[in-house]
């Protein structure tokens, strides 16, 4: 930034720059030592609490993460399949059964009905056992969740008889048989979820009716569909767990941390990271009313913003058409051209450093507004360039962290083995590459993010916290496009020729792993920032005044 251009102390920025811990870039990746380069230090493994990869007897597939540099709080999170989620089900069933003495189809209605609170189930059960008893539909204690008669009995459904042993009732007086009791529990099933409220076909009668009845009475295809159903309800309504929305995942996260109230992003074992509180996409360091106000502008402005930024750009130099196939921001023109420029500013990249700050038109600002229409018309447009500079940035960002997520996929299932058999090292030496793209990945998704809480920094009235916020915003972006383009161009270049120098490999090696801790940090400092909504500005300003 330049110095002409902001009206806050330089003293204030040495002073943040201080408590970065910032030196140059290069200090931090020149060094031999392979301590220095922290190559085996990775911020997002998931470990079980012995500390093994492996996954346990429940199917969890990721127990904690913690944040690089000593986050301010250790998000704890397991991931689950299937399996997993049924067998925490089944636990918790098999708890309240056990403490209740009562059969487990009862206690799984008590706990559905309690929003599987086992806690809040006990704690009011003995309290006040009949009020409960009533209010879930248990039959008085003893009873049994089916029985069957044991005399010939009509059934009030088809009016047929029936001997001993021919008819089911839900621990009641009511018996049907098992035809009726079948296309009963079929109508149940094709109603959804709403099954697992079933009661006695007898409209006097509230009994609930439970698994043990329906195991007895339905076919293995409603069986089937009424476990799931079972087993949906208990990660939908509780909130101890959340179904990943990642497309086609199958997996839930269960929060197991104690700080319940302030988890914000969650990642999935499937690679897709939402936040905890509002379901959408992960979106740190911004808050979910930012992520709301910005989604519900992009609806109303997406025609527009699509139909300008969807054509490709055109070389600064050469003014041919250029289409961006890479993920980072650094672009070269065909040949003969070779022009090399930043896709968003479109500066030359021999001298870019970052992107300039968004300003508004002042030409016509300051030109004389003789209508009140031509006045709507210059703010009209301001207001659109505004929203578009931010738009094409948080768009380009998260294109380019999906294109990060694609390489790493590819590094892991396949380039690995082929790279290090190269260089004659075991592949899980390399392991500093994908700790780079998940770096590339995570400062992309904060970036974008970060665009859309730019978006909402008023000009002037918070010109002194935009300022800050691209001082911040600037270095992390600098530092990124330096790791991605390391990891993605450099990387392509090294392992691309015929032979691949040990030596070279090494001082790559250094130099990505270097990188990656410089990237961690600038990005550290500026979600810190971002979680203060930048209280530095407003510290400075109270100090100052």
């Amino acid at each position: 930034m330049a110095s002409g251009d902001s009206d806050v102390d330089d003293d204030y920025f040495s002073d943040f720059g201080d408590q970065r811990g910032g030196s140059d870039d290069e200090d931090f990746y020149t060094g031999d030592s392979d301590d220095e380069c922290d190559i085996n230090k990775s911020g997002g493994d998931y470990m079980d609490e012995d500390g093994n990869d492996d996954d346990d007897d429940y199917g969890e597939q990721a127990v904690e993460e913690t944040e690089d540099g000593g986050s301010e709080m250790e998000k704890t999170y397991v991931v689950l399949t299937e399996d997993g989620i049924r067998a925490r089900q089944e636990e918790d069933i098999a708890k309240v059964s056990e403490v209740l003495s009562m059969p487990p189809g009862f206690a799984a209605v008590l706990l559905r009905h309690f929003k599987w609170m086992a806690g809040r189930l006990q704690e009011e059960w003995f309290l006040d056992e009949r009020r409960v008893r009533d209010a879930v539909g248990l039959p008085a204690d003893g009873a049994v969740p089916t029985l069957v008669n044991r005399r010939r009995l009509t059934c009030a459904i088809c009016f047929d008889r029936f001997s001993a042993g021919g008819m089911r009732s839900g621990g009641c007086s009511h018996f049907y048989c098992v035809t009726c009791w079948r296309g009963y529990v079929r109508a149940g099933v094709g109603d959804g979820a709403r099954c697992l409220s079933l009661r006695c076909p007898d409209p006097s009668c509230t009994v609930a009716v439970v698994r043990e009845l329906i195991d007895e009475v339905a076919d293995d295809e409603d069986r089937e569909r009424y476990a799931m159903f079972a087993l949906r309800s208990y990660v939908e309504e509780s909130n101890r767990f959340k179904w990943c929305p990642g497309p086609g995942c199958s997996l839930a996260v269960e929060f197991v941390g104690s700080g319940g109230d302030q988890i914000n992003d969650v990642f999935c074992s499937c690679g897709h990271g939402f936040c905890w509180r509002c379901g959408e996409e992960a979106h740190r360091p911004v808050s979910c009313k930012t992520v709301a106000m910005w989604l519900a502008k992009n609806v109303s402005e997406s025609e527009t913003a699509t139909w300008l930024l969807d054509h490709t750009k055109h070389c600064p130099v050469c003014r041919r058409p250029i289409e961006k196939n890479f993920g980072c921001m650094h672009m070269t023109c065909r040949a003969p051209c070779f022009h090399e420029f930043c896709w968003l500013c479109l500066e030359p990249w021999v001298s870019h450093r970052f992107c300039e700050k968004y300003r508004p038109d002042g030409s016509e600002a300051e030109s004389e507004i003789n209508s009140t229409e031509e006045e709507r018309r210059v703010q009209a447009k301001a207001s659109l360039d505004r929203y578009i500079y931010h738009y094409e940035r948080w768009a380009a960002n998260l294109k380019s962290l999906r294109v990060a997520l694609d390489d790493m996929e590819k590094l892991e299932m396949s380039e690995l083995e082929k790279m290090a058999g190269a260089v004659r090292v075991p592949a899980t030496e390399l392991r500093f590459m994908t700790e780079a793209y998940e770096h590339v990945g995570e400062g992309r998704r904060v970036l974008a993010w970060a665009y859309a809480y730019g978006y909402y920094l008023d000009p002037e009235r918070d010109a002194t916290k935009r300022q800050l916020f691209e001082y911040l915003q600037n270095d992390a972006n600098a530092s990124l496009e330096r790791l991605h383009g390391c990891a993605e161009k450099e990387r392509k270049e090294l392992f691309g020729a015929a032979a691949v120098d040990f030596h070279t490999y090494r001082a790559y090696r250094d130099k990505l792993a270097g990188l990656t801790k410089v990237t961690r940090r600038y990005f550290e400092n500026l979600v810190k920032a971002f979680a203060g909504d930048l209280a530095e500005v407003s510290s400075s300003s109270e100090t100052a005044s």
